[in-house]
């Protein structure tokens, strides 16, 4: 069964997955859960939320670039960075350490951007990144586009 992302709703739906995701990268496995959150919102493909207590021990940490951004529905965003022996992949994820009440349920979790780790999965299905660097959706076969964030969408 597929999604279309014209159906996710605007502001963003949460819906708690009980689906096997896992965050790789240079061969080591930085996050594995059976216990994330998708976030759905139109035009986008979803974006898995990571309990905290399911990655790696110590990989993550703040972001040397202090990047933060503001998400109209979630809140303010902090970034962070990956840290492995011999690597360091800046802004590669985020979490809202205190989100606006709707999205409370998503303090303590982080969100990966597929394309800035070696790779991602869920349900064992290799996961093509979003396309675009700002978001940071998990394109599975499960949904279909178009999806924004390509050139040319941003303005959708």
């Amino acid at each position: 069964m597929t999604e279309s992302v014209w159906d996710y709703p605007r502001p963003p739906r949460v819906e708690a997955s009980s689906e096997h995701v896992v965050v790789e990268h240079d061969g080591r496995p930085v996050a594995d859960t059976h216990d994330s959150y998708r976030v759905l919102e139109t035009s986008h493909p979803p974006t898995y939320y990571v309990p905290m207590s399911d990655v790696a021990d110590g990989v993550l940490v703040p972001a040397r670039s202090g990047l933060r951004t503001l998400c109209e529905f979630k809140g303010q965003a902090r970034y962070l960075d990956l840290v492995l022996p011999g690597t360091r992949v800046a802004d590669v994820a985020w979490t809202f350490p205190h989100p606006v009440a709707a999205y409370a349920c998503l303090v303590d979790h982080v969100a990966f951007y597929p394309g800035r780790v070696q790779r991602c999965l869920v349900d064992d299905e290799v996961v093509t990144p979003q396309p675009g660097g700002f978001y940071g959706g998990w394109i599975t076969s499960r949904v279909v586009g178009p999806f924004k964030g390509a050139p040319g969408t941003m303005g959708w």
